[in-house]
């Protein structure tokens, strides 16, 4: 590293590559410069008083010299000003780009749209969000082709974003080292964590006394449903089950429709902190943010942040890109294939996001490795990665309590969970490059603020284990090929309640069909008035599934019987909702069926969730998705049908479709590949509803000539090409490969 006199900064290298297009095409040094000259003047405006640097000013002609001479042109990379997380992003860029000039580097910016997943929800958007990736991507790879940037800093946002920006960057210093030019080099800085909102006390006591109302009404559940979902923090996510709950309290006469619309708007106005941020769910957002780093491609120094950072902590990341500079072992797509382990294991330990098994997946393809869910799910599988994060939206351990717990220097974030996987005997790749120009075994020299015991008071990750497991499970059955389900998230007493099970399918074409059912307070009664699960079958799967329930229940009618198992949670109902697969809508989060359900007491006991679309979370009941193949491509879960009986073998890692004749004969057996035949017609009538849905999507932004959710769901040409071994084909700092 070379140093500045006086003032001792790390002054860049200047890039070693035979061509310039900036030497050997005027053009750009025509245009550029006063691009480079506004960003500058601008960030010395925003920062105003707060500005610090040795190098006040710039001239056109200095700016013109480091294109000249190859100095690193360094993209800051933002993203879309209507999405919260974004909001700060005019202040990072500015003191990004002040440093990235006082080390003798070339600061551009550039921004992309990125799509919020939590506005998107139950609306055509949804259909976008995956795409938007692959969008994001692309976009990021023209940019940085057409203008010959050298490196990035990223504003890593929520969503789709940032992954989005990891694959484009990966496929960009792939592409670069195919063409025998420098490595692509970049750093992560993720948006700081949102903090929650607070009920008002004026709203809670109201809320509080419409329980008592909806108690007095009769409706028990909707007063128990509501202070359950009172004693989470205010955030989107919870708006959408107090959405459902006051629905169902206006279909009960209890609130008017005023009274609702004034809740929400109540509610609405108090959740998001003005400064903006990532949501302090554990969601996609900051599974990302766990991940990235994971990934060996954030700074500690801004790694969890509870407010936007200061000039001190983008120094120290931006310090670091002298490290990497022109470092192979230090390129992106070399970043991603040496850490891939260690970030499945963080994603694992820390209950991660079940987007991530496809944004992994697509990351590591773009990067040039072949990879499937497959590789990951053996590399999740490989050794048992014990449940090291005690997160809890109720009892004050949400992202945003361990961002204060990272910032008042008792912990380190995603190095402290690094080194308790290690102390737990989970093989890490220590050796694995990382952004701070070192190591994960250089970075866990010092230990100091290293251990999770040094958060005693509540803490968020841990140093022994809540459980022996943790992560994203994929499933196989005899209808489909691959499925994903974050068992982490069910409570041991969760999965005793589903698990080995036989359950009914309550069977939804799309999720519109599904979210207007299950946001009717009758749904159980409507199951037992329209007699769609049969008594024979019902008797079967009491046998099943509580047989010591049997002697006491055979004689039952049916309306007795159907009450019992429910009022048991013996009955099971595997809640299908296909049609939402990549191809035939874009693959939407099923996020708003989930929180129906989530804020329906009676029904979260009895329901699992099954989808050829999108997961984040978990319901009550397992959530399962991703399923391939999708409906429309002739999976099988186009043929499933209300009446059907599925086996839930959650801990077995298996979905079968059981033969109903055999368990009416008290046998357990199971039997598919008759049923696509014998429904063909059904098959064929629902492909065609499909193909007609599918036009409700813009034909510019459909999944078309894409891999499925097990390959990541990227251009198929993307998938084609990757050709490394992510075993072999990786630099470590040890100087070895990995074997």
């Amino acid at each position: 590293m070379n140093f500045r006199e006086g003032n001792r900064l790390p002054l860049f290298s200047k890039i070693e590559a035979d061509s310039n297009p900036y030497r050997d095409n005027v053009q750009g040094k025509a245009n550029e410069p006063i691009t480079v000259a506004a960003l500058l003047d601008r960030a010395k405006q925003i920062l105003g008083p707060s500005y610090e640097g040795t190098m006040p000013d710039w001239t056109l002609e200095e700016i013109y010299d480091r294109l000249e001479e190859n100095a690193p042109r360094i993209a800051i990379i933002g993203g879309s000003s209507d999405h919260p997380a974004h909001i700060m992003d005019y202040q990072t860029s500015a003191l990004a780009a002040i440093r990235i000039w006082q080390n003798g580097g070339i600061p551009f910016y550039f921004s992309t749209p990125v799509l919020c997943d939590g506005t998107a929800q139950s609306n055509y958007g949804m259909s976008y969000s995956l795409q938007s990736r692959n969008a994001v991507a692309q976009m990021v790879v023209n940019q940085l082709e057409a203008h010959s940037y050298h490196g990035a800093f990223v504003i890593q946002g929520c969503d789709k974003q940032p992954l989005g920006v990891v694959s484009a960057l990966a496929h960009i210093d792939r592409l670069r080292r195919n063409r025998g030019e420098a490595p692509f080099f970049a750093t992560f800085a993720p948006a700081h964590v949102l903090k929650g909102g607070t009920i008002p006390d004026d709203l809670r006591t109201e809320l509080e006394r419409l329980t008592e109302d909806a108690e007095k009404a009769g409706a028990r559940d909707i007063a128990d449903d509501l202070r359950d979902t009172m004693a989470y923090i205010l955030q989107c996510t919870t708006n959408t089950a107090f959405q459902g709950i006051f629905l169902r309290a206006r279909e009960k006469g209890i609130i008017s429709e005023a009274k609702h619309k004034e809740f929400e708007k109540r509610l609405a106005v108090n959740t998001c902190d003005s400064k903006g941020g990532i949501c302090a769910f554990n969601g996609t957002g900051n599974s990302s943010r766990h991940l990235v780093a994971g990934l060996g491609l954030v700074h500690p120094a801004v790694e969890q942040l509870t407010g936007p950072p200061g000039q001190d902590k983008i120094n120290q990341a931006i310090d670091a890109l002298a490290l990497m500079i022109n470092q192979p072992a230090f390129g992106v797509a070399n970043l991603v294939g040496a850490n891939i382990r260690n970030a499945i294991r963080i994603h694992s330990a820390s209950g991660g996001s079940t987007n991530l098994m496809m944004h992994l997946v697509a990351a590591m393809l773009y990067g040039g490795y072949r990879f499937s869910l497959w590789d990951l799910n053996h590399i999740h599988q490989e050794v048992p990665v014990p449940d090291l994060f005690d997160y809890s939206l109720t009892e004050g351990r949400d992202i945003f309590a361990l961002a204060m717990q990272c910032c008042s220097g008792r912990i380190r974030g995603m190095e402290t969970l690094f080194y308790e996987l290690v102390q737990n005997g989970v093989p890490m790749d220590l050796d694995a490059p990382t952004v701070t120009g070192t190591s994960w075994r250089e970075r866990l020299k010092d230990n100091d603020r290293l251990p999770a015991a040094n958060v005693s008071d509540n803490p968020v990750i841990l140093s022994k284990p809540r459980r022996s497991f943790s992560g994203v499970d994929v499933l196989k059955g005899n209808f489909f090929e691959s499925a994903v389900v974050k068992i982490s998230g069910m409570t041991g007493s969760q999965l005793d309640e589903f698990d080995c099970k036989a359950a009914f399918v309550l069977y939804y074409e799309n999720e519109d069909d599904a979210n207007r059912s299950l946001l009717d307070p009758r749904l159980l009664e409507r199951i037992c008035e329209g007699r769609l699960f049969s008594r024979e079958r019902l008797l079967a799967v009491l046998k099943q599934n509580a047989p010591g329930e049997y002697d006491r229940c055979a004689e039952l009618d049916y309306d007795q019987l159907f009450a019992r198992m429910v009022d048991k949670a013996i009955l099971k109902i595997a809640i299908v909702i296909a049609g939402q697969g990549p191809v035939a809508f874009g693959m939407p989060e099923m996020f708003t069926p989930m929180q129906h359900i989530n804020a329906n007491r009676r029904l979260k006991k009895l329901v699992t969730l099954i989808s050829d679309g999108r997961y984040s979370g978990v319901t009550y009941g397992a959530a399962i998705g991703h399923m391939t193949p999708e409906a429309l491509e002739g999976g099988g879960i186009l043929y499933l049908q209300t009446g059907d009986l599925l086996y839930l073998d959650l801990r077995g890692r298996q979905i079968q479709f059981i033969d109903p004749d055999a368990l009416m004969e008290g046998r357990i057996s199971f039997a598919f590949d008759s049923v696509p035949k014998e429904r063909r017609q059904l098959g064929e009538e629902r492909r065609a509803k499909l193909r007609q849905r599918q036009r409700l999507v813009a034909t510019s932004n459909r999944l078309s000539a894409h891999t499925d959710a097990a390959y990541g769901v990227v251009p198929v040409a993307v998938a084609e090409e990757a050709e490394h071994d992510y075993r072999t084909d990786v630099l470590f700092l040890s100087k070895k490969l990995n074997n």
